[in-house]
C-alpha cells in the first residue's frame, strides 16, 4: 500500500469520499495516512480523527518546508488535493511530480485555472449556459489545474439549477466517484513502478 496524504482546506467531503472508499476496500494501494489543512478548525481534520488518520495543520509561514517534512516523515508517495485551496510553488510540484494529484469541479479545460475553485465554477457553469459539466481529476504541475487529465465524468446541468445544487450534483454524481477510482490507479501504477 501507497503511504496517501489528503490536503484539504474546507469540510472535506471529498476526504469523506476517499475514506468511504478505502472502508469498502476499493482502494487495496491506497493508504490514508496524513491529512493536512492550510486552514485552523476545517471539518476535513475533524473526519480525520474520527477515522484515525493523523491529522494536521500547518500555518501559512513556512507552508510548504513543514510540509515536505511531514510528507518525508510518514513516508508519503502519494499527495491528493481534495478541495485545497491554495497554489503549491513551481518547487513544490516539481519535487512531486507525477505523485500529486487534484479534483476538479469542472471538466477541464473549461473553467478551470486560477480564480476557479469552489461555488465560483458552478457559477461561471451556470453563466455561460453549459449544459454537461462534471469533474475532472488531474496530475499537479505549476500552472492551475494544468496537469495531465486522469479521469473525467460528466454531470447533466438541469434546468432551473442553481451553484449550489449542481455543486451537490457534481460531487455526489462525479467527484465522489473519480478522485477514489483515480487515487487507486495512481497508486497502483507508482507501487508497480518502485517494485521494478
Amino acid at each position: 500500500m501507497l503511504k496517501t496524504a489528503v490536503l484539504v482546506s474546507g469540510g472535506g467531503t471529498n476526504l469523506q469520499a476517499l475514506i468511504d472508499a478505502a472502508g469498502r476496500g476499493e482502494m487495496p494501494h491506497v493508504q490514508l495516512s496524513l491529512v493536512v489543512s492550510n486552514r485552523a478548525g476545517a471539518f476535513a481534520l475533524e473526519r480525520a480523527e474520527k477515522a484515525g488518520i493523523r491529522a494536521e495543520y500547518l500555518e501559512k509561514e513556512g507552508f510548504e518546508e513543514r510540509l515536505n517534512a511531514l510528507l518525508d516523515g510518514e513516508g508519503v508517495g502519494l499527495i491528493v488535493l481534495a478541495g485545497f485551496l491554495r497554489i503549491l510553488s513551481e518547487g513544490f510540484t516539481r519535487r512531486w511530480a507525477g505523485r500529486i494529484i487534484n479534483i476538479h469541479p469542472s471538466l477541464i479545460p473549461s473553467f478551470c485555472g486560477a480564480g476557479y475553485y469552489g461555488l465560483r465554477v458552478h457559477e461561471a457553469a451556470l453563466a455561460r449556459g453549459v449544459k454537461v459539466t462534471g469533474a475532472t481529476v488531474h496530475f499537479v504541475n505549476e500552472i492551475p489545474d494544468g496537469g495531465e487529465i486522469i479521469a473525467q465524468r460528466a454531470v447533466e446541468v438541469r434546468p432551473g439549477d442553481t451553484p449550489e445544487a449542481l455543486q451537490r450534483r457534481v460531487m455526489e454524481q462525479a467527484e465522489w466517484k473519480i478522485l477514489p477510482e483515480a487515487a487507486e490507479a495512481v497508486a497502483e501504477r507508482l507501487e508497480g513502478e518502485s517494485d521494478r
